[in-house]
């Protein structure tokens, strides 16, 4: 019972951190798009701050890997949610977001004990 209140009170607030989730403007009034698979290339607006704020770094690529978790099934209800900030700093902001990510899955890993 323990556990199913702490695995509840994780859930509760990894969504209400989920309000910080990374995500400038997106236009998707596009008519005509196509979605292409491709090999992911360079950032066209790496280094260039949004209209209302700085560059993402590596505190923010961090914070965006913690509530990845949260920001991947908003994006699945909400499509202008992101998951990852376009306007980062690079190579930082990527370390820092795996380790956010890591961090939760080690999290998760450890928070389920060992069976016997």
């Amino acid at each position: 019972m323990k556990k199913i209140l702490v695995f509840v009170l994780f859930g509760i607030l990894l969504v209400t951190l989920a309000a910080c989730a990374a995500g400038p403007k997106i236009n998707l009034d596009k008519s005509n798009t196509e979605i292409k698979f491709t090999a992911p290339g360079p950032n066209p607006e790496l280094d260039k701050p949004p209209e209302n704020g700085s560059v993402a770094g590596l505190a923010m690529g961090f914070w965006h890997g913690l509530i990845s978790p949260v920001t991947l099934i908003m994006s699945f209800l909400n499509p202008a949610t992101q998951m990852y900030e376009v306007h980062n700093n690079g190579a930082m902001y990527s370390l820092g977001f795996l380790l956010g990510v890591a961090i939760i899955f080690l999290i998760l890993g450890f928070s389920g004990g060992r069976r016997r």
